[in-house]
């Protein structure tokens, strides 16, 4: 899969994020998310109207479904969207009937492994359930908290070679990677590079950071794609 760029629109106002996706599009951003707290304040009707927006864009419902998996992913494709997240916490059911909407409605599956008690056996499991994708996620809380409680919480990239290894599907890995280990990832074999809180979205504020976002965001489009095509189960290159 060629090295591709996400944004996260991890917002909670839709005309800042159809601003904020407006300037990504230019940038060469590739997909965009509707990140959970977009799906939380604005419902399918963000995913509307970015699809009305951009009818050729990829879009990626992050509904961090757990249950109700059928109902979420056709609401979500309904919309417009391209791609949905579904828990690998979740009962495998869930993910099964997922993975099923996915099949019949012509929707991607990725399945996030956040929290499973082995995040690469974990990804093996989502794969066998018939997810498209493997998102390889550290959460938002626990990494704060725990430096907050002076600890050091792991990063995506502690273990991401050896999901890439355990998967013959892409992988994205998501939560607290600096601008540069995200672009780094397609070395790991990880095609597709998030960009959301706080590399482009101010979490704390669910907004646009400050700055030039255009030119950071071509910048880094620009350096991902430079990565070309990834191999599935690629490794580290040297």
């Amino acid at each position: 899969m060629r090295a591709t760029v996400q944004l996260s629109l991890d917002l909670i106002d839709l005309d800042e994020a159809i601003r904020t996706a407006d300037i990504a599009v230019r940038a060469g951003v590739d997909w965009l998310e509707i990140g959970t707290p977009l799906i939380i304040a604005e419902g399918m009707r963000g995913v509307r109207e970015l699809r009305a927006r951009y009818p050729e864009v990829p879009i990626v419902a992050d509904l961090k479904t757990m249950d109700g998996g059928w109902l979420e992913a056709e609401l979500m494709c309904k919309a417009g969207a391209t791609h949905v997240v579904v828990m690998g916490q979740a009962h495998e059911e869930t993910v099964e009937l997922v993975a099923k909407a996915g099949r019949d409605l012509g929707v991607k599956v990725m399945g996030d492994n956040m929290a499973m008690p082995d995040p690469v056996e974990g990804a093996r499991r989502l794969q066998e359930l018939g997810c498209d994708y493997i998102v390889h996620h550290i959460g938002y809380d626990m990494r704060n908290l725990q430096r907050e409680r002076g600890l050091h919480p792991p990063t995506p990239l502690d273990r991401l070679r050896e999901v890439v290894q355990a998967v013959s599907v892409p992988v994205q890995a998501v939560g607290g990677l600096t601008v540069e280990q995200a672009i780094d990832t397609p070395r790991y074999g990880a095609p597709l590079v998030v960009i959301g809180a706080p590399l482009a979205i101010d979490a704390h504020a669910f907004r646009a950071t400050s700055g030039d976002l255009e030119g950071t965001l071509r910048a880094i489009c620009e350096r991902v794609h430079a990565h070309g095509d990834v191999p599935a189960s690629a490794g580290v290159r040297a």
